[in-house]
């Protein structure tokens, strides 16, 4: 059974740059076994109803502007896999969750920068998948649950977002490692409650976790949804693993979490 993964992607240049967090993503990739196909969420892809892709190969979008002219000239065309679309639609239909199929949409830089990043050949089926911040987090989960059963097929399941995600707050001169602490006090209470897999607490963070309000704004809740969608496809054991937390400019967290079965993963506990 394949595990299933909420995955920070960071800034964009990212996917240009060399350092212990793209590091970390490539043997990763290497660690874990080749998925039958890959489902990802991706944060930078909102709707109100779900969305789910049945694209025949995936276009590579740049949803960004005034990166170095290397960025634009990367291309990851994945191919999507029409069953497991079809998979995707039977068990959403089968817990009543609404939900659209999308035939055109190509793959933003949350997705695409880490898949890159995993599976550098782009040799592995992609269905792209949207997030809803509108929903409340139980209903989050519950997307993420009714999927848990592809990952016993050698699926991989991953949300791509950011925990702390606060473009306003950032330093871009603050590149050091060192880390504000508000953004500490708020991931360390999260690594707590996620351990714990404490729903309750998790779903009400708003109000219970430390600098919520900062770490978490309401114009860009979007980015830290997406862990709710990776848990709930890990809801079967309820195991959750800190794989690598580190931090640029400021307060910009690269976090990533495993949910579920220990098969592949690693720990680089430096950055933890």
């Amino acid at each position: 059974m394949m595990p299933s993964f909420f995955i920070a992607h960071g800034a964009p240049l990212l996917a240009i740059e060399k350092n212990i967090y793209t590091q970390f993503l490539q043997s990763l990739g290497v660690s874990l076994n080749k998925p039958k196909a890959i489902v990802l969420f991706s944060a930078h892809w909102e709707s109100s109803v779900q969305k789910v892709s049945n694209v025949k190969e995936f276009k590579t979008i740049y949803d960004f502007g005034g990166f170095p002219e290397e960025l634009y000239q990367i291309q990851y065309p994945a191919k999507g896999h029409e069953e497991v679309t079809a998979e995707i639609s039977a068990l959403f239909t089968k817990q009543k969750i609404p939900f659209e199929i999308d035939e055109q949409r190509g793959l933003d830089h949350g997705a695409w920068v880490v898949l890159r990043m995993l599976y550098p050949d782009a040799d592995i089926p992609v269905i792209s998948m949207s997030v809803n911040p509108r929903l409340a987090p139980e209903e989050q989960y519950k997307i993420g649950k009714s999927l848990a059963s592809l990952r016993e097929q050698d699926i991989l399941i991953i949300a791509s977002g950011g925990t702390v995600h606060n473009l306003g707050a950032l330093n871009m001169f603050k590149d050091n490692g060192s880390v504000d602490q508000w953004a500490e006090e708020f991931e360390k209470w999260l690594e707590k409650h996620v351990k714990e897999w404490d729903l309750d607490s998790l779903f009400n963070y708003k109000t219970l976790a430390p600098h919520a309000d900062i770490a978490v704004p309401p114009y860009g809740n979007e980015h830290f949804i997406p862990i709710f969608y990776s848990m709930g496809a890990g809801d079967r054991e309820k195991s959750a693993k800190l794989l690598h937390r580190s931090y640029r400019y400021g307060n910009l967290s690269h976090s990533v979490w495993q949910f579920g079965n220990e098969q592949g993963g690693m720990n680089d506990g430096k950055q933890i």
